[in-house]
């Protein structure tokens, strides 16, 4: 019995996956960046859960996308 995956020729999809993933992360970052001028308003105590809480947000589109590139279908 051989440890070779099933499928051991590459796809375009996970190179397209992690430019994607890399836009993702770029998008995210210039929309949450601009709006620091407003966000700098509040108090600190309001802005780190701000942060905290969209730091990880754009982590949810990642399973999808994972699994799409690791399969090929968005769904189970």
């Amino acid at each position: 019995m051989s440890n070779e995956p099933a499928n051991p020729q590459p796809t375009w999809r996970k190179p397209a996956g992690m430019l994607l993933i890399l836009l993702l992360i770029a998008v995210w970052a210039v929309i949450i960046a601009s709006l620091s001028p407003w966000v700098g308003t509040w108090h600190v105590l309001l802005q780190g859960i701000f942060y905290l809480v969209t730091g990880v947000i754009w982590i949810m589109p990642l399973k999808p996308l994972l699994r799409w590139m690791e399969l090929g279908t968005w769904r189970d």
